[in-house]
């Protein structure tokens, strides 16, 4: 049985990048190891699953029902009720690495942690089945090789596009302030900046509507070597039955 890691922050992750994920692996038979910084079950951005301070784009921002559907299935299960830390883990024990995302503040000690990047740089050298949506894909591209370089630098990729998330941010700014601009320099110019060429950087089809699992047609994924790379929500029921096909493999 083939075994992934998600590691993942103690609060504020996207439920629907990870449960959706997290489902679609278990289902296929894939055992999954979850990972956070304390070894304390983690917490979704719980304004993505309420919809709480989201006004009246609520319906068309927070989580759907099958995400919330599968985090509340998610939350109850022993690996993610008693995950590792993430200095306790390694690449060697692991045939998969998933790197989910989410844009809230409390991402940003994932987003930036050494400890993670030194992980990540292990999977891409050992070559290993990496999924990355999102601002996952923004951690992966801080990763460094021995040269020094993004693992990233020489993959086609995707990640949030620049529109999305300057969409998401100028939609809520009144009220929600900086909530969807997790940095200043948005995600597709920083992952873009660390590719060795712009054209590596692939956008898809407009995102306009979410997949679902009688309906992965709305979802986009890259695939690149070993890198399956995916752009928001609305990507992860594709980009996670895209990892149980590579995986099972």
């Amino acid at each position: 049985m083939p075994k992934v890691l998600i590691p993942i922050p103690s609060t504020d992750f996207d439920p629907t990048e990870v449960a959706v994920t997290w489902k679609i692996l278990i289902q296929n038979g894939i055992e999954v190891v979850f990972a956070t910084p304390d070894g304390k079950a983690g917490t979704g951005d719980l304004r993505m699953l309420t919809g709480l301070g989201l006004g009246i784009w609520a319906g068309l921002l927070k989580a759907d029902a099958n995400a919330k559907n599968s985090y509340d299935a998610m939350i109850s299960f022993p690996a993610f009720c008693h995950p590792e830390r993430w200095d306790q883990v390694r690449a060697s024990d692991f045939q998969g690495l998933v790197l989910p995302g989410g844009h809230a503040p409390g991402m940003k000690p994932y987003l930036e942690s050494q400890i993670l990047k030194k992980l990540i740089a292990d999977f891409f050298a050992e070559k290993k089945v990496i999924g990355a949506i999102c601002h996952g894909v923004l951690l992966a591209a801080r990763s460094k090789r021995e040269d020094g370089k993004s693992v990233l630098r020489d993959f086609r990729c995707t990640a949030l596009l620049k529109s999305q998330e300057l969409t998401a941010w100028a939609m809520t700014c009144l009220w929600l302030k900086n909530y969807y601009r997790t940095y200043p320099e948005t995600v597709e110019s920083e992952v873009t900046r660390n590719l060795a060429k712009v054209q590596q950087f692939v956008k898809g089809r407009l995102p306009l509507k979410r997949d679902s699992f009688e309906n992965l047609e709305n979802g986009f994924v890259v695939e690149d070597q070993n890198l399956i790379s995916a752009r928001w929500p609305g990507d992860a029921h594709l980009f996670g039955k895209t990892l149980a096909n590579r995986l099972k493999k």
